[in-house]
């Protein structure tokens, strides 16, 4: 069920406002993945099922320790789950937490249905997939501290100011 999202005008925040379409499922295929990730930032862990994105990959960005969705056209397919229960406060502090760059955009899933994604529009995107694995061994905790620093601003409605 789509519901209407209460955002700040895109001129106080600096950003589009990418929840005017009201997404209601998202799919996520990096960060948003780890149960750890999604309690700091919402105190909770919503619902959630697997699914996957055929024709695109979550690649490894320059710089970054957060993949980006991009289109994969020779086949690929990206892996992830869909978070199914978010209320509008919890979509508007994942959106103010999201990088800038991220277009929102609604896409088919693998299981027949649609989900919202966070896509990364290109530039700095490397060849290499983005290794879960990797990160939770390497980044998670202090990604996850750093999380939990933000979410309460967040919540307030204020930019992440990083």
């Amino acid at each position: 069920m789509t519901q209407a999202i209460a955002t700040s005008a895109p001129e106080a925040t600096g950003r589009r406002d990418r929840l005017s379409q009201c997404p209601d499922v998202l799919f996520c295929y990096g960060t948003l993945r780890f149960d750890a990730v999604l309690r700091a930032l919402l105190g909770r862990v919503p619902q959630q099922s697997p699914a996957s994105a055929p024709g695109y990959r979550a690649a490894a960005l320059e710089g970054r320790v957060y993949p980006g969705l991009v289109a994969e056209p020779s086949g690929g397919i990206a892996s992830g789950l869909v978070l199914t229960d978010l209320s509008n406060q919890e979509w508007c502090v994942l959106d103010a937490f999201e990088d800038a760059r991220y277009e929102l955009r609604e896409l088919p899933l693998s299981n027949g249905r649609w989900g919202w994604a966070y896509i990364w529009p290109g530039g700095d995107v490397r060849a290499d997939d983005w290794d879960a694995a990797e990160f939770e061994a390497q980044h998670l905790a202090a990604y996850t501290a750093r999380c939990a620093r933000l979410a309460p601003g967040l919540a307030a409605g204020r930019p992440k100011g990083e």
